[in-house]
C-alpha cells in the first residue's frame, strides 16, 4: 500500500485489510524498489496463484471473465461495481470501514467524496437483486462499514 497516511492506526487498518507493505510518501525509490523485491522474492515460485474464482452460495465471480451470477443469473456490473463485490468477497465477514473500501476500490480516496462507497453500495446491492436488496449478504455495520456475509 502506498499512502501519505502515516500515522500507526492507518499502517495497521491498512496492514489489516490485506495489504502486503505499508509505504508512506514520501519514500526514496530505492526504497520502494527495495520492498517491491522483497515482496517478490516471498511470493516467488511456488507462490500461491492469484484467485481466478470465488463461489459460494448465492454468489460466483470469474475474476478472468468479469461474470458475475447472483443466485443463479448473470449479472453486469460497471468496473467500480465489480471492484467492490470483489473487494467484499476477498474479506469475508470482515467489516470494511468507508476509507477501506476507498483505498481498495478507488485506490486513494483522494478527490473521491466520502458518500461514493455508501452510493455504489446501493447500486451492488440493486444490481445483484433488484427485487428484494435484503437477499444481498452485503449487510450495513452502523457506524462502522460495510460486512459480507456469505452463507
Amino acid at each position: 500500500m502506498l499512502t501519505a497516511r502515516g500515522e500507526e492506526l492507518e499502517r495497521v487498518r491498512g496492514l489489516k485489510a490485506g495489504a502486503d507493505d505499508y509505504v508512506v510518501k514520501p519514500f526514496g525509490r530505492q526504497e520502494l524498489v527495495a520492498r517491491v523485491q522483497a515482496l517478490l522474492r516471498r511470493t516467488g515460485p511456488g507462490a500461491a496463484e492469484p484467485q481466478e474464482r470465488y463461489g459460494d452460495d448465492r454468489v460466483t465471480i470469474d475474476f478472468a471473465q468479469r461474470a458475475v451470477t447472483f443466485d443463479g443469473v448473470d449479472v453486469s456490473l460497471t468496473p467500480l461495481e465489480f471492484k467492490l463485490l470483489a473487494a467484499f468477497v476477498r474479506h469475508p465477514r470482515q467489516v470494511l470501514s468507508r476509507d477501506q473500501l476507498l483505498e481498495l476500490v478507488w485506490g486513494d480516496s483522494y478527490g473521491v467524496a466520502a458518500d461514493q462507497v455508501k452510493l455504489y453500495v446501493g447500486y451492488l446491492r440493486r444490481k445483484l437483486a433488484p427485487d428484494d436488496v435484503t437477499r444481498v449478504p452485503i449487510e450495513t455495520v452502523r457506524g462502522f462499514g460495510y460486512r459480507y456475509q456469505p452463507d
